[in-house]
């Protein structure tokens, strides 16, 4: 994981630059969204992933990708049901 620490001034709009070494390693490009995400006193700031393309990309090896789709909602309504049972 990639720490870094850089300061940066509110602009007179409210507006902040995120500077380009920030933006290579999140992975950001112009005209991507992102999500602001509020943690007590600080700012997250992450690109925003479609839930399907995090799976795939979270599931692939890097050397071979999934031979079938999966059923994200199936999963889903799976864990919910074996979470009721056990409560």
């Amino acid at each position: 994981m990639v720490r870094m620490r850089i300061k940066r001034r509110i602009g007179p709009k409210g507006q902040v630059v995120i500077p380009k070494i920030v933006r290579e390693a999140l992975g950001i490009q112009p005209g991507d969204e992102i999500i602001m995400e509020v943690r007590e006193k600080e700012l997250l700031v992450k690109p925003e992933m479609d839930p399907e393309k995090f799976v795939e990309e979270f599931c692939s090896t890097g050397r071979k990708k999934l031979t079938r789709k999966i059923d994200l909602r199936r999963i889903m309504e799976e864990e919910a049901e074996d979470r009721l049972v056990l409560h």
